[in-house]
């Protein structure tokens, strides 16, 4: 489970994220849904230790983040925005690097590549160098770092960006055999057709800002709107007009 209590962060005078709190429950996929710039990134590299924020707390399994970084990561699976490869690497050899990361070696650590590589479909690219993969086989190189020590949690940052169809098709369904298992996903995402297939819980964020929390079918009945996304659009427009009305600075 992954807490977030009242976390703030500024960039000089640019309010990325303010007073935000939210759960990500296990057995369940959370949503972190706003507009480009709503402080999506910000809040999940917070979350996964590499960025401290100015106030506030996140824990991951009862671990304080701040306080015990490396021990908080060991419990989560890091999914990043960009798909930075060592393209001299061949997809066993990078995947084996992730595992040793996470403590893996030997025997466990070439078990724990080979279920990883079987469970996303990677046997034509095993033994492969990374250099001039597609986007698709970048995608499943990055997932497999990502879980192949078996984290608890799972944190992905627009994960379905720049992938075409069969590779969001495998993307969703470890995703959705992920939460089976029992784990946490917490992703971030403004693919309305992805976050209403996907999510349990939508946190929905403008200017930094926790606006509205709720299942997708909760918050199209909150907003009186006929689907998610113009649910989603009435509720930000609300917290905006509200934010204007009080005076405060939207970022």
């Amino acid at each position: 489970m992954i807490i977030v209590e009242n976390i703030a962060k500024n960039f000089g005078d640019v309010v990325a994220v303010k007073n935000l709190s939210f759960q990500a429950g296990d057995g369940v996929i959370t949503t972190l849904l706003g507009a480009n710039g709503s402080g999506k990134s910000t809040t999940l590299r917070a979350v996964s230790g590499l960025m401290k924020p100015a106030t506030g707390s996140i824990h991951v399994d009862g671990i304080d983040v701040a306080k015990e970084p490396l021990k908080a990561q060991r419990r989560l699976g890091i999914f990043p925005d960009q798909f930075g490869l060592y393209t001299r690497l061949t997809t066993r050899e990078h995947i084996g690097y992730f595992a040793e990361l996470h403590g893996l070696r030997g025997k466990a650590r070439d078990e724990a590549v080979e279920r990883v590589a079987g469970q996303l479909h990677m046997s034509d690219i095993l033994d492969r160098r990374t250099a001039g993969f597609s986007q698709g086989q970048r995608m499943k190189v990055a997932l497999a770092g990502a879980i192949v020590h078996q984290p608890q949690n799972i944190v992905l940052d627009e994960p379905t960006r720049g992938l075409d169809v069969m590779a969001i098709r495998l993307l969703r369904e470890t995703l959705l055999d992920l939460k089976k298992q029992g784990h946490c996903v917490l992703l971030s995402s403004h693919v309305m057709a992805e976050v209403e297939i996907l999510s349990d819980q939508v946190v929905m964020i403008a200017a930094g800002e926790l606006c509205a929390a709720g299942t997708p079918k909760e918050l199209i009945t909150q907003s009186g709107q006929p689907n998610l996304e113009e649910a989603f659009v009435y509720i930000t427009e609300v917290h905006d007009q509200a934010t204007d009305t009080h005076g405060r600075a939207v970022a």
